[in-house]
């Protein structure tokens, strides 16, 4: 049997606060398989467990539908279709900051007294009104 972590152990080493691991416990992401005294300990495995909520709270799912996913402590279901649809808006906000970003460069070093009169601006302009508009439409549905 592997050495079971403390609690400070899998705070330390995960990044995840030890109020933020007893939250987890009570939302059911993670569970403690007994205690030292009144602190808790876990199985080594927790970290994997702790690193798929992390990517997944990076990725933007709630914790939730990060529950969901994991059904219970130690096991996961993935929802692969979820993921490719949180992958495919990741790429659309990726591109629409992408965007972003060099409207300003180009606001930023643009020669043109005026903006609006330079193409390159109205293009990127063009651009954005029709990102937003996917964007509009897609929050929608």
């Amino acid at each position: 049997m592997e050495k079971l972590l403390d609690i400070a152990e899998v705070a330390e080493r995960s990044g995840v606060t030890a109020s933020g691991l007893r939250y987890y416990e009570k939302r059911q992401l993670i569970a403690a398989v007994s205690r030292n005294g009144l602190r808790r300990q876990y199985e080594p495995s927790v970290l994997q467990e702790l690193a798929l909520i992390t990517l997944a709270k990076s990725a933007g799912f709630s914790l939730s539908e990060v529950g969901s996913a994991l059904k219970r402590p130690g096991t996961t279901k993935v929802p692969r279709r979820a993921l490719q649809e949180k992958a495919d808006a990741i790429e659309k906000e990726a591109e629409r900051m992408k965007i972003l970003a060099r409207m300003l460069r180009h606001v930023a070093d643009c020669p043109m007294d005026n903006h609006l009169d330079c193409p390159r601006f109205q293009k990127l302009l063009n651009i954005a009104i029709k990102i937003s508009k996917e964007s509009t439409r897609n929050s929608r549905t």
